[in-house]
C-alpha cells in the first residue's frame, strides 16, 4: 500500500468547530425558547391557582379575592399589579365582606429564601394562617417549618404586638410567641422574621379598620360601584 493511501484526512480547522458549536448552541437555545414560551401560560395559570388556593387556605371563611397595591397614598384594587409592585390580597367572603389580608413576604433562611403567605385580621391585630409557597430549607430538618403540624398551626391566632417571637420549643405561653422547632431553629425564626419585617413594611399603608377597599365591582354604601 502506498504512502499516499495511508494519509489520513486533515483535521478540521478550528473555524470550522467553532462555527459547528455555534450553530448547535443557536438550535438548542432557539428550542429552549420555544418550549418555555409553549409551557409558560400553563406556568403562569398554576402558579395564579396555587397562589388562590393559598389565599383561601390562610384567610378562613374568605371565597373571593382581589389584588391590592399601595398608590397615590392610598390601597387600591388593581387588576394586575405592575412588574415587582409590592402587592397584598384583600380576602372577601361569599357576601363581599372585607375578612383579612393575605400577606406575601420573603428572607433569607438557612438554606435559602423562604417565600410564605399569611393572614392578617386587622381588626384583631392577629396572623390567622401561614403558607410556605417556596422553600429549599434541609429535608428532614427545615422543611419542618411546612411539613410540621404542630408549628404550622402556632400561626392560626398569633397577636403581632408588639411582635412575634421565637422561643424554645414548650415554653411559648404568651398569644405573640411561636415555639421553635427542635432541629430547624434558624428555620423557624427566618419564619417569624419574615412575618414581622412584612407587616412593618405595610404598617403604615393599610387602611384602618373597617375602611378596607370593598370588592372591585361590589356596590359600595351609597348605592355607587367603585
Amino acid at each position: 500500500m502506498s504512502s499516499d493511501t495511508l494519509k489520513q484526512a486533515p483535521a478540521p480547522s478550528s473555524l470550522r468547530l467553532v462555527m459547528t458549536l455555534a450553530i448547535a448552541g443557536l438550535v438548542s437555545g432557539i428550542a429552549i425558547i420555544g418550549i418555555y414560551e409553549s409551557t409558560l401560560p400553563t406556568i403562569t395559570a398554576n402558579k395564579a391557582r396555587e397562589l388562590r388556593e393559598a389565599v383561601f387556605k390562610v384567610l378562613p371563611g374568605v371565597s373571593r379575592m382581589q389584588a391590592l397595591v399601595y398608590r397615590d397614598g392610598r390601597i387600591q384594587a388593581v387588576t394586575e399589579p405592575e412588574k415587582d409592585e409590592p402587592v397584598v390580597y384583600g380576602g372577601y367572603d361569599e357576601a363581599g365582606d372585607f375578612v383579612g389580608y393575605a400577606m406575601p413576604g420573603a428572607g433569607p433562611g438557612f438554606q435559602d429564601t423562604i417565600a410564605l403567605l399569611y393572614g392578617y385580621m386587622p381588626r384583631e391585630r392577629q396572623v390567622v394562617g401561614m403558607e410556605i409557597l417556596e422553600s429549599r430549607e434541609t429535608p428532614g430538618l427545615g422543611d419542618k417549618i411546612y411539613k410540621d403540624a404542630e408549628f404550622v398551626a402556632e400561626f392560626s391566632a398569633l397577636s403581632v404586638e408588639p411582635e412575634i417571637v421565637t422561643v424554645k420549643k414548650g415554653t411559648g405561653a404568651q398569644p405573640n410567641e411561636v415555639d421553635a422547632i427542635t432541629g430547624a431553629t434558624i428555620s423557624a425564626k427566618a419564619v417569624v422574621r419574615i412575618i414581622n419585617e412584612t407587616h412593618v413594611a405595610w404598617a403604615e399603608q393599610l387602611p384602618a379598620p373597617g375602611t378596607e377597599p370593598p370588592l372591585a365591582g361590589e356596590s359600595t354604601d351609597d348605592g355607587a360601584t367603585p
